[in-house]
């Protein structure tokens, strides 16, 4: 037995192969050296992209008057986003501009979010910061567009730039702070908190089952094989955890999106 402990050991100081940053710098899989490029995680994104709007589009040309539980249940999705989302935020009259990019953007990061548990994708089409940089883009273009159209531009960036209340020499501090939050704080913040949450759950995920794979089979001993009936337990708690994350992170970046766009109007000040 002891022979058998040493020679686990023995493997175990070699460790599992865990996973590293190289694990989000892919190669290029199709159309390598051109423009046209892609890697594993692009594919997943099209992918993705094409199942969420082939489920869409044939849930609404099926739709009925009394819907059965598929029906149902994307009618729930969108209502919720509707109402807990955009209307509580915006309210209804101001919402319904809004409510088709919002209800893209929740679903788009849901199922891109819900792609790192799926067996053959494996990844999260949001573990890379392109994804979420796009979407806070996208974001921040609609805050900067409803705040000229509602405000005028000069206006806009006034009360942005220069918040009422404030004495003139404070101004000389805090309007480079303002501008500095308006172009880089927000967009940054609102992409990192979804890619670093999503990098990490699939960091955990992997590490778990690396760990899993180390101690069941690489090491010929049973008494190790304990500790990998507990590290797939974890794997296993952490994947269903990552399906609350997943559902949770598309809800914050809504709800965030919704909340920027109102504060462009003018009875937010």
């Amino acid at each position: 037995m002891n022979d058998a402990l040493f020679s686990g050991l023995t493997l175990a100081a070699d460790g599992p192969e865990f996973p590293t940053i190289d694990d989000f710098l892919l190669p290029q899989i199709i159309f390598p050296g051109t423009p046209f490029a892609m890697d594993r995680i692009i594919m997943v994104r099209i992918i993705a992209t094409a199942i969420l709007l082939v489920v869409l589009g044939v849930s609404a040309a099926r739709a009925k008057l009394i819907p059965g539980r598929w029906q149902g249940a994307v009618e729930w999705v969108i209502e919720f986003v509707r109402d807990q989302i955009v209307y509580q935020v915006m309210g209804k009259e101001r919402g319904q501009r809004y409510l088709p990019m919002i209800t893209t953007m929740f679903f788009t990061i849901l199922v891109f979010n819900l792609c790192g548990i799926i067996p053959g994708f494996n990844i999260a089409a949001t573990a890379t910061i392109t994804m979420p940089l796009v979407f806070a883009g996208w974001c921040f273009v609609q805050y900067w567009v409803a705040g000229a159209r509602e405000k005028g531009l000069g206006h806009f960036l006034k009360e942005e730039l220069f918040p009422r209340g404030v004495p003139a020499p404070i101004y000389i501090l805090l309007t480079p702070i303002q501008l500095l939050e308006l172009l880089v704080i927000r967009p940054v913040s609102l992409t990192l908190r979804l890619f670093a949450n999503m990098v990490a759950g699939h960091i955990t995920v992997a590490v778990c089952l690396a760990a899993t794979q180390w101690f069941l089979i690489e090491i010929p001993n049973k008494l190790w094989s304990i500790l990998g009936i507990g590290t797939f337990a974890a794997g296993l708690a952490m994947t269903l955890f990552e399906i609350l994350v997943a559902a949770l992170q598309a809800f914050i970046f809504a709800m965030l999106t919704t909340a920027y766009i109102n504060m462009s109007y003018p009875e937010t000040e």
